[in-house]
């Protein structure tokens, strides 16, 4: 008799003898990842490798991993190596990398039903309710990203104003037209993007000025609610910024909660880039009033360093969240016993139905490094970034276009058409492999935009980020 058809390797003791080469060539690169350039590009063969027809037959293990080894894992954006400075990217952790593995062959989908995979990510969520100071009564979920998170932030809040009845009779017929949204002229386009999936248009959101630390002007936030007010508009979202894209920016969370409790409107923290700052006690005070949110959005994935991807998302009162999400359907009938017992599950947190278990690597993370060591390593991003602005300070050729309140610093190289001279700066820089910054602009004036999120950089990494700048600036425009 034939055996039955199967997915599974025919021969598990060579399946765990690739496996076991394929951690250890992943364990190599991490260990061995600063000998490595951060970025190169992807030459016209390597791309071409990969285009071909749908594989109808089956290839064997080892041929596909050694085509991985050649031809991506040379050719990644490089957020693991210590010289990527560009945009806001963790570094990961191989304890991450291998709790993702555990995950993968464990195969849950987290949608729901009893079962512990589900008991974790609830863990997970009581440590943030935790560290964030929230109620007894919050709940939270993990999603992609804090893009994601500012779009539950916004339908939470959109619930809350029309009422759980809006979701079926829709936003016309609920007043929706008539809601705006607060936020500063710093706050990440994912706000604005939010407002537009929830149905609302990105015109319904106030993009108010900043002040000189580029937090929201909140004065100015006032006049404008007022101004909506008295032109018969219905003021129900502020999103404050806890680490602005462009500078690291906090702004003024407790003026924030304050105004949003007067107004009667929901307070939704973008926390992406710093909220995690609250592990670390002599930055934590700089979030004053982000326990007093309705919701909060953030990324363990950055500053958390739990391998991509590891959004999070928490609210203040879990009924608030079930209202926004929840749906009854005969599939996913709840009973008090067996694997439909457990309810409220994750599907009526949030709008996916099949989730996988982002949660393990963070309650990995969480468990084996603690978050004592985490926020050493905040701290010590932070010392750099201080290390940085002051060579910067130090230097003739370089200036310093932003405060440095943590751990992103905004600089250019001086010159004849800057901002021409430092978009070629960072071509190159880039190009090299030495290091990986961004580009921004502030105040009309390109700057060159040094992230430092990445546990392994150190000190030789900022040096070797400056003495390319100048090595590079002095070629001029390339």
């Amino acid at each position: 008799m034939n055996p039955a058809p199967t997915l599974d390797p025919p021969d598990w003791d060579a399946f765990r003898a690739q496996g076991h080469r394929m951690l250890d060539d992943m364990v190599d690169y991490l260990r061995g990842i600063r000998e490595r350039p951060v970025w190169r590009p992807i030459p016209d063969a390597v791309r071409g490798a990969l285009r071909e027809p749908v594989p109808r037959g089956p290839t064997a293990l080892a041929e596909v991993h050694e085509s991985f080894l050649q031809h991506v894992l040379p050719y990644a954006v490089g957020n693991a190596h210590p010289g990527f400075f560009g945009w806001v990217h963790g570094g990961g952790t191989p304890v991450g990398m291998l709790a993702e593995m555990l995950a993968g062959g464990l195969n849950a989908n987290l949608g729901g039903r009893d079962q512990m995979p589900v008991e974790v990510e609830r863990q997970v969520a009581e440590w943030a309710r935790e560290l964030f100071g929230f109620p007894a009564g919050a709940s939270g979920l993990f999603v992609t990203g804090t893009s994601m998170a500012n779009l539950l932030g916004v339908l939470v809040a959109r619930t809350a104003a029309l009422g759980a009845e809006s979701r079926r009779r829709g936003l016309a017929a609920s007043g929706g037209g008539a809601l705006t949204a607060y936020a500063s002229a710093a706050a990440h386009g994912s706000v604005a993007r939010a407002l537009d999936f929830a149905g609302l248009g990105s015109d319904a959101l106030r993009l108010v000025g900043v002040d000189g630390a580029h937090r929201v002007d909140v004065p100015a936030l006032e006049r404008a609610i007022a101004a909506d007010r008295t032109a018969g508009r219905r003021p129900f979202l502020i999103v404050g910024t806890a680490g602005t894209v462009d500078v690291g920016a906090i702004d003024d969370l407790d003026a924030l909660a304050r105004i949003a409790a007067r107004e009667g409107m929901h307070l939704h923290v973008d926390g992406a880039c710093a909220a995690l700052a609250v592990l670390v006690p002599e930055l934590a005070p700089r979030l004053r009033g982000i326990e007093r949110a309705d919701s909060i959005a953030f990324d363990f994935h950055k500053w958390g360093q739990v391998p991509y991807d590891a959004g999070f998302f928490l609210a203040r009162e879990r009924d608030a969240q079930l209202a926004a999400f929840a749906a009854p359907a005969a599939y996913l009938r709840r009973d008090t016993r067996g694997l439909a017992a457990g309810s409220p599950w994750p599907c009526d947190l949030g709008p996916d139905l099949s989730r996988g278990f982002r949660a393990l690597k963070a309650w990995f993370t969480l468990k084996v490094l603690g978050t004592d060591a985490l926020a050493e390593a905040i701290r010590g991003t932070c010392r750099l970034a201080q290390r940085l602005a002051a060579r910067i300070e130090r230097e003739p050729r370089l200036e310093l276009l932003a405060p440095v309140p943590l751990n992103i610093v905004c600089f250019r190289h001086r010159g004849a058409e800057p901002d021409a001279l430092n978009a070629a700066i960072v071509r190159v820089l880039h190009e090299s492999g030495l290091a990986a910054p961004s580009t921004t602009v502030l105040d009309g004036r390109l700057a060159i935009r040094a992230a430092i999120v990445n546990h392994r950089t150190e000190a030789r990494d900022i040096d070797t980020l400056v003495d390319a700048v100048l090595r590079f600036g002095a070629a001029g425009p390339t």
